[in-house]
């Protein structure tokens, strides 16, 4: 009998200590979101292909990102995105762009494997951030929409701003670099765990 094989987050053994925080600095790993790199011309029929078949167009302002239901296409550079989702697997989410690209030149690569997510949110997360982030993270410089590929500690991630008030973000790291990066963000916030007592 073949033995099976069972998908593991690289940050699975994390999950209990992420839910020993409190709601002011929330970590919770999202695991196996849908990646794909896209590459096309903005100007082009690929862009137009690429945005009917998400239903959402490709944002072509640098460091911002765009939504639909289930669909977020975060703007990389001039002529590429990472498209992110969870309704289709990887393969099947990049077999549908290229077959929508590439008549136009474009390109689509399932790049899933490649990096997990970390969903950072509370009153707190923002100071937690900025610990290891050289960005201006005010919600005025860095909100709601806002993407940005940055360093975070001795990380290189993606950086997404989830509301317009600091309090959420997302956080796409290398597998590889996942479980530093975990523990980076727990010692950072450590000092938001602990209730300070008034004399």
């Amino acid at each position: 009998m073949a033995d099976i094989l069972e998908c593991t987050s690289p940050l699975q053994p994390w999950a209990a200590r992420f839910t020993q925080l409190p709601e002011t600095v929330a970590i919770a790993e999202e695991p196996f979101i849908t990646m794909v790199e896209l590459r096309v011309d903005p100007s082009g029929p690929a862009a137009a292909a690429a945005a009917g078949l998400l239903g959402v167009e490709l944002p072509a302002t640098p460091s911002t990102y765009a939504k639909s239901a289930d669909t977020t296409v975060i703007w990389l550079g001039p002529d590429e995105w990472l498209v992110t989702g969870t309704s289709l697997t990887g393969s099947e989410l990049e077999a549908r762009l290229r077959d929508a690209v590439a008549p136009h030149g474009g390109a689509a690569v399932d790049v899933s494997g490649q990096r997990t997510t970390l969903r950072l949110s509370g009153s707190h997360s923002r100071d937690v951030l900025a610990k290891g982030c050289s960005l201006d993270l005010h919600p005025n410089a860095f909100g709601g929409g806002a993407a940005a590929q940055t360093r975070l500690g001795q990380a290189g991630v993606v950086l997404l701003g989830v509301d317009g008030g600091g309090n959420g973000y997302r956080i796409l790291v290398r597998s590889s670099f996942a479980r530093y990066l975990a523990n980076w963000l727990l010692d950072a916030a450590e000092e938001y765990t602990v209730e300070r007592q008034c004399p």
